[in-house]
């Protein structure tokens, strides 16, 4: 059974949902890519309030890396463009261009941002650190506003370049 609760966030209310085999989704209150939500319980458990912890943590500025069960259900090609997203140091940023050539596929720069923009799991798989490879700000599930101030909050944007 997959168990759901809001939390407050500085980008606004996020959506958890996880279920005994790990986090399964964090949702924005826009988000692009919405879960079927029909099978998901308000409830909580372990995984729900250690991951309020972490983000609370990481939001504070005292948490630079997650240690959570995750469950992401996707593609074989999506699980590995999402276990790639993880290896993205705090703080940095990568092109989608890197990504696809990191995956062994220098011509998959398209399929790599489809499935980023698929990540069940922002913030805590950073789709927010793939950057467009001239440096743009270009798409992401919670907002290029959220994209932005992720960043900021991680100093891999400077101040002055700030979009908002």
């Amino acid at each position: 059974m997959i168990l759901c609760r809001r939390i407050d966030s500085p980008v606004g209310p996020l959506l958890l949902a996880a279920d005994d085999h790990g986090l399964r989704h964090i949702e924005f209150r826009d988000n692009r890519h919405p879960a079927n939500h029909a099978n998901w319980h308000g409830g909580d458990n372990d995984i729900l309030r250690a991951t309020e912890q972490q983000l609370g943590e990481y939001f504070a500025g005292q948490r630079h890396a997650f240690d959570l069960p995750l469950a992401p259900q996707g593609t074989e090609f999506q699980l590995r463009v999402w276990r790639e997203l993880a290896q993205i140091p705090f703080g940095s940023t990568r092109s989608y261009a890197q990504l696809a050539q990191r995956l062994g596929n220098p011509n998959g720069t398209r399929a790599v941002g489809a499935a980023n923009g698929r990540n069940p799991l922002p913030i805590v798989l950073p789709c927010h650190r793939v950057i467009g490879a001239d440096g743009s700000m270009v798409g992401f599930g919670g907002g290029l506003q959220t994209k932005d101030f992720l960043l900021r909050l991680e100093g891999a944007l400077p101040e002055q370049d700030s979009l908002f």
